[in-house]
Parts: C-alpha cells; sequence; structure tokens
C-alpha cells in the first residue's frame, strides 16, 4: 500500500485550495422555472407543440407518409432575421402541409471544432460580452413568438442545462455529430419530451448514431438540475421517438440509394424502424450551399419515382441550412450583411423556396 509523504503544512493552506485553480468566476443564473415562468408557454402554444410532436413521430415511424422537412438557419444570430424568415416560411408550410410538415431550425448553441461563437444563448452580443442570461431569454422569446406563427421548432442541444430553459417549446430536437457518441447526450436524449434526432459521426460512421437512438429509448439515471436549478438526479423513462439522420462524413457523401439501403439494413437489423432523415448540408454537400440545393432536389426526385412505383419511401426527412440571403459571411465583418449566415453557408431564401417546391412535387 502506497503512503503519502509527511509533507509540511503552511498556514495559508485549506481545504479549498485544490478546487477551481482555472475557474475565474462563477455567475448566479436565473433557474428555468423562472425563466419560463416570465416568457410563458400558453394553453394554446402547448396544444400547438404537443400537436407538432405527435405529428413528427408519426412521420418518423412510417404512420403518416408526409415528408418531414426542417429548414431554418445553420444557427441563429439575428433574432429579428429570424422572425422575418419565419414570417415567409409559414405561408409555404401551410402551401404544402398535405405532403410536407416543415419545421424551422432555430438553433441557438453552435459545437465547434476548436473555438469560436457558440450561439445565441452563449453569446447573444457576439461581443465576447457571454450575456448568457440575456441569450436564454432571448432565445426563449424566440421561440414563442415562431408558434404564434404556426409554425413548429427544431433545436440542436448542446448543453446539458439549456433544454430546461426551452425544451417545452421545441416540437423537434436533434443530437450533433460530435456529441452522438456522447453518454451525456445520449442520456439527456432519453428524458427529452420530443422526436430527436441523432447524426452519424463525423467520419461517417452510421452506426454510432443507431447506436444513440437505442440508448435514449432506455432508462436513464444521471446527474442534473431540477426546474428551480438545484443539482438532482434525474431518472428517465426512455424516448422511443429516436431516428439517425444521415449527414455524410470525412469518407465522403451518405446520401445516395445504396448509403440510404445500408443505413436501412443496419436500423432493421438492430430492431429500429427502418427509415431515415438526410441532411442536404455538411458533407452530403460539402458543405456548399449550391450542392445543397442540388442534393435536396436528387432526393426529391428518387421520392417521387418511388412514390410512381408504389414503393415505400424509406427516407422520412431531410434537413436544410437556409436563410434569407446566401453563403456565409464572418462573425467579424462590418456591417454584417442582414440575414446572411455566420456560421454554415446557407441557401438563400429564393433557392430554398425552389426546394420546398421539388420536395413537396415529391
Amino acid at each position: 500500500m502506497t503512503t503519502l509523504p509527511d509533507l509540511p503544512i503552511r498556514s495559508d493552506d485549506n481545504a479549498e485550495s485544490t478546487s477551481d485553480r482555472r475557474i475565474r468566476a462563477f455567475r448566479p443564473i436565473p433557474s428555468p422555472d423562472t425563466v419560463r415562468s416570465e416568457l410563458p408557454l400558453s394553453a394554446r402554444r402547448a396544444v400547438a407543440v404537443q400537436r407538432d410532436r405527435d405529428e413528427i413521430a408519426d412521420i418518423l415511424a412510417g404512420r403518416d407518409d408526409r415528408l418531414l422537412v426542417i429548414v431554418g438557419p445553420c444557427s441563429v444570430h439575428d433574432p429579428i432575421a429570424a422572425i422575418d424568415y419565419a414570417r415567409r416560411l409559414a405561408p409555404l408550410a401551410d402551401a404544402y402541409a398535405e405532403r410536407l410538415k416543415i419545421v424551422m431550425r432555430v438553433y441557438f448553441e453552435k459545437p465547434r471544432t476548436t473555438v469560436g461563437w457558440k450561439g445565441l444563448i452563449n453569446d447573444p452580443g457576439m461581443d465576447n460580452t457571454f450575456d448568457v442570461e440575456r441569450g436564454l431569454r432571448t432565445a426563449r422569446s424566440l421561440l414563442l413568438d415562431i408558434i404564434d406563427l404556426g409554425l413548429p421548432v427544431g433545436c440542436e442541444f448542446l448543453e446539458p442545462t439549456s433544454p430546461q430553459y426551452i425544451a417545452d417549446a421545441v416540437a423537434w430536437g436533434a443530437i450533433g455529430a460530435r456529441t452522438t457518441e456522447s453518454q451525456v447526450h445520449r442520456q439527456l436524449a432519453s428524458g427529452l419530451s420530443m422526436p430527436i434526432g441523432f447524426k452519424n459521426g463525423t467520419d461517417g460512421n452510421v452506426q454510432v448514431a443507431i447506436d444513440g437512438v437505442k440508448a435514449a429509448a432506455a432508462e436513464h439515471v444521471f446527474f442534473g438540475v431540477d426546474d428551480f436549478g438545484n443539482g438532482a438526479v434525474v431518472e428517465t423513462a426512455g424516448n422511443e421517438d429516436c431516428h439517425i439522420i444521415l449527414r455524410g462524413g470525412t469518407r465522403g457523401p451518405n446520401f445516395d440509394a445504396e448509403s440510404v439501403s445500408a443505413a436501412t439494413e443496419s436500423l432493421a437489423a438492430a430492431g429500429l424502424p427502418a427509415r431515415v432523415m438526410i441532411d442536404c448540408s455538411h458533407a452530403n454537400s460539402g458543405k456548399d450551399h449550391v450542392r445543397q440545393a442540388e442534393v435536396a432536389t436528387e432526393i426529391a426526385t428518387r421520392l417521387r419515382a418511388a412514390r410512381d412505383a408504389g414503393e415505400p419511401s424509406t427516407v422520412s426527412g431531410v434537413m436544410l441550412e437556409s436563410f434569407l440571403e446566401p453563403g456565409a459571411q464572418s462573425t467579424e465583418a462590418t456591417p454584417l450583411v442582414y440575414g446572411k449566415s455566420v456560421t454554415d453557408k446557407c441557401m438563400g431564401w429564393e433557392a430554398s423556396a425552389q426546394v420546398l417546391a421539388a420536395l413537396a412535387r415529391g
């Protein structure tokens, strides 16, 4: 047995000296209950959110033959432009409702490969002031405004605590490629109240997403916080409304028919519904917003051919990165171009409307 050597004890030593050596500060933050009380999800809004969740779950399970379309900015940095986008999207969601279930992508948290702007919640001013308190309230307020326009919203969940502030307003959620293998995020998904998509790994590995879906369907016990911000042990019942998202990877795209077939075979072997969502952006388009529209159109053509042949589709949904203006700009741009992404390149509004029309025909 190894024993610690006797060391001299200095008068200024104390029990705290080994803790938080690299923490600069702790700031108090309002509890989830406080923020939700300030910006409540009304009974009317709650009915709409639950209806949208049920419809999305039916599409993912094959009980509804519409196509689920998650479309919107790569990440929201300007709430005014996001509402402008939502006002344009809402009429199309109504017009195509018989063929498409359109959900607006409203991502507030941006995973980074190294460093960079982490999203509206983390730094709403994009000025390194990191006013998280304002970011949480701004994010929740925006979700409520979009719901009031008649659109369901979809978010990626990155921080394990932030869903407590906004998840009641979210109809569909995603776990990103960088975190799909994370036990923390699989546990989180198991307790979320909406359908959740797991992206394949950044290298293109689909099995990790399948494993994520199976893990999230199970019961879990883990550390978390309650509605009042207190540390708590969280016990979940499991989330059976999870699915995988094919987004390509370093090995190349995986939206082609052969890749989709391989993924659905693996899902069936795992005892899961043999249906996938395809992310038309990221590695499936080489992060090229022009190519993204081409990928979506190719998928629409395949869907139409399957329908004309009377064959069941194994593609339950698509994801599109879309904003008012095409392309992307740096967060350092002065001034920022209104309605243009500050993260990944997005299709502009005109191209997006054309893609949605093609998908509705498919």
